[in-house]
């Protein structure tokens, strides 16, 4: 009987994982947009005074937030690998929850910007922990066939929150002056419990528990998920294909030092980290959150509309996110990586500069053309960069240096989304429609190094991407034409290919079990032929 958690096995337990999971992301995309509606607002602006009227302040108050994602992050990178996905997830829930609380509970007389200030920093330390790990832990226990998938319905969910958090603050600015900022931060506990409570019930990562030489709960884990008894042959062999990746990145018991993170060779471990760091990176340098944080403003201030018509404009707005983010679902695996990075790519690009164009030429007219290219922007960015980067950096770093390397790419996420929350207002204030040729530039900057650098990754599993990297670094090709030219694999042909490539018997990193004690475990081929050996003759 396969093993049960929360009394589910098999698809109902993944679609359970991938639930609570999902909760994170939007519990994060709420986050995103709950300061766009309150900001400006007259009793919000009552109550922290420092934030009426004056743009850096505002811009400080929501940009500190990030501060604390990038120190989660930061303890992700230091603890993650010891701590575990799951109890990481739990405790960044709990830590959201913490932070919430001390924001609503700010009372003026009581240096009430302050403790606000202090709310933000902590949920954002809880919100850096559950990105740079939710994704890690979405890729170790999904299928090959639908990890793309799932970890791009955890992007797209962003969308769908920062949709619910700007309706609910629209909904709340006509209620008593403490409701209108309150409750639509206090909101946040609902999607924290849930995370906090849910994830107490699900699986380890089965990759994980063997890097931890857990080999018993790997084993009731990977069971558990592909719906399968213990000993089953599928079981065993997927059990086998993780133990063979884990030997040959050297992982097995061992602390993964940092110095792990700057190696090339056949595991290209530092090319790897770059990649995913950098789709993280251009994500929000791109301009995405200019137009999900200020969204509201940029109609106020930019196309000189009314607060109300802004508000609304601006909850429309994210429907448009929210559809155009479920695009990716259905084309992640159907158009792959690369495309969708490349069409997004151009379709941010073009928006800028639709956006900066009608904004110089001023005038009622040009001003709605501006407001489409707001609309556009926020489509393309939806329906491709949304959950790209959230995907890429967790399936294109091996075992031995994901949860470090994916905390890296959450980092440079944090570090320059404050940048870029900090200093739109700024720049809108002082240069005008300049701010979105800035951004346009920028974005167009992104094509060469995606056509370049980003090899395909689509219906490949974790193993599989170790092999693209081996074969471009052994055969002297672009990683690009590696992921291009190496044929799909089945588990079985994946351990030939993976002794074709030397992994197996003249990596020194594949003996480091060995090196520890434990001896080099037979392929699945060698098991069963083994098993043939030991056999008793038959009756």
């Amino acid at each position: 009987m396969p093993p049960r958690f929360m009394g589910l096995t098999g698809r109902p337990l993944s679609l359970m994982v991938s639930s609570i999971a999902t909760m994170g992301f939007l519990l994060f995309g709420y986050d995103q947009g709950v300061m766009s509606g309150i900001i400006t607002n007259y009793h919000f602006n009552q109550m922290f005074t420092a934030t009426r009227g004056d743009s850096t302040m505002q811009g400080l108050v929501t940009a500190v937030y990030e501060l604390g994602c990038f120190f989660g992050a930061l303890f992700i990178l230091w603890i993650g690998d010891r701590f575990g996905r799951r109890r990481s997830i739990m405790l960044g829930g709990w830590i959201m929850i913490l932070g919430v609380v001390i924001q609503i509970s700010s009372v003026a007389g009581h240096v009430p910007l302050a403790q606000f200030m202090v709310g933000r920093v902590i949920t954002g330390v809880g919100n850096g922990i559950n990105t740079s790990t939710i994704p890690t832990y979405q890729a170790e226990c999904s299928h090959t066939s639908n990890r793309g998938l799932l970890i791009c319905i955890e992007g797209g969910t962003v969308a769908f929150g920062s949709l619910i958090a700007y309706w609910i603050d629209f909904g709340s600015s006509y209620g008593p002056a403490d409701l209108t900022w309150r409750f639509p931060i206090a909101f946040q506990i609902v999607f924290g419990l849930v995370i906090g409570i849910g994830m107490y019930w699900m699986p380890e990562s089965p990759r994980w528990l063997m890097s931890r030489e857990q080999y018993e709960s790997a084993e009731i884990s990977i069971a558990a998920l592909r719906g399968k008894e213990i000993n089953d042959h599928e079981t065993q062999l997927q059990k086998t294909v993780i133990m063979d990746s884990i030997r040959a990145s050297g992982s097995i018991g061992q602390k993964t030092p940092y110095s792990a993170l700057f190696t090339g060779g056949k595991t290209q471990h530092f090319r790897r980290m770059l990649l995913g760091a950098s789709s993280q990176f251009m994500q929000q340098i791109g301009g995405c959150n200019a137009v999900i944080y200020y969204c509201p403003v940029l109609f106020q201030d930019s196309l000189n509309l009314s607060r109300t018509l802004s508000m609304i404009l601006g909850g429309v707005n994210m429907v448009v996110y929210a559809m155009f983010a479920t695009m990716s679902w259905f084309l992640i695996e159907k158009a792959g990586r690369r495309k969708l990075f490349i069409g997004g790519t151009i379709g941010q690009t073009l928006s800028m500069v639709l956006i900066f164009a009608c904004l110089k030429a001023g005038g009622k007219g040009p001003a709605k053309g501006a407001a489409v290219g707001l609309f556009t922007f926020i489509a393309s960015f939806g329906a491709t960069w949304l959950p790209l980067p959230w995907l890429y950096p967790a399936e294109i770093n091996p075992i031995k240096t994901r949860s470090r390397a994916n905390a890296i790419s959450t980092c440079s996420n944090w570090l320059f989304n404050f940048l870029i929350v900090m200093i739109t207002p700024i720049m809108i204030d002082n240069i005008h429609w300049a701010t979105y040729l800035v951004f346009a530039v920028i974005n167009a900057c992104f094509l060469p190094v995606i056509i370049l650098f980003y090899p395909e990754t689509a219906h490949r599993s974790l193993e599989e991407i170790d092999l693209i990297f081996a074969k471009g670094y052994l055969e002297n090709m672009t990683y690009v034409r590696a992921s291009h030219e190496l044929p799909f694999l089945t588990d079985d042909e994946i351990e030939a290919k993976a002794i074709e490539y030397g992994f197996d018997f003249e990596d020194d990193d594949f003996h480091a079990d060995e090196k520890i004690g434990h001896p080099r475990r037979k392929t699945s081929s060698e098991a069963m032929a083994q098993n043939v050996e030991n056999a008793p003759p038959p009756v």
